[in-house]
């Protein structure tokens, strides 16, 4: 079922709101009042039944959560937690009373993200950029190219060991000769496969000075 818009509670009238008691000029409160937290809510609304199911979490509590947790490098346990401890934390979300309690069970954050799905979270990076751009962190210039640092990634890339660039260099020259008509009394393509199998062989087994020569 959808999520409600937050509410102020009748035993909530009597304590002190996180609005009076914090610090306007905070880094999250001063973020919080830039984001279209709407923009979420009507982009993740469809994925609840209207009527049907329980009662799904605050779109701004979950939203609010996900960005705390990439801002600053936390796992979804260490988000909640800090949640729990910073009033800061949860006026970020939408709160508007300091919270003793989880509202939310740890594994909400796992479940909330397998309901959304990967291209329609990429909608929390999208407001990011809006925010960046609305405070000119950034200009609109310095997104027209995109630097990607590959470094961890995994590459198909083969190491350039002797034994490989001589095989190379053996099947090179078969083609060559193949393609000028030249007759070759043996390839050597067998045995230099054979040769570089058992040069790994040795080198992975403390061989190193034999597998070199």
């Amino acid at each position: 079922m959808r999520p409600n818009k937050p509410q102020t509670l009748s035993d909530e009238l009597f304590r002190s709101s996180l609005e009076a008691i914090l610090d306007p000029e905070h880094e999250l409160l001063k973020l919080a009042q830039m984001i279209d937290w709407d923009r979420f809510d009507d982009a993740f609304g469809p994925f609840y039944h209207e009527h049907k199911g329980r009662r799904g979490l605050r779109t701004r509590l979950m939203t609010g959560l996900h960005l705390l947790k990439h801002m600053k490098g936390l796992s979804d346990e260490e988000t909640c937690a800090a949640w729990l401890e910073n009033p800061y934390f949860q006026a970020f979300c939408g709160e508007s009373h300091f919270q003793h309690r989880l509202p939310f069970d740890r594994s909400s954050m796992t479940r909330w993200r397998r309901r959304i799905g990967t291209d329609d979270l990429e909608l929390l990076l999208a407001e990011t950029v809006a925010v960046a751009i609305k405070t000119k962190a950034v200009s609109q210039r310095h997104l027209e190219r995109i630097t990607v640092d590959t470094t961890v990634q995994t590459k198909a890339v083969a190491h350039p060991t002797d034994s490989h660039l001589i095989l190379r260099a053996i099947e090179w020259l078969n083609r060559l000769a193949k393609r000028h008509g030249i007759g070759l009394r043996q390839s050597f393509i067998r045995l230099a496969t054979r040769a570089r199998r058992e040069v790994a062989r040795l080198l992975h087994t403390g061989g190193h000075k034999q597998g070199l020569r």
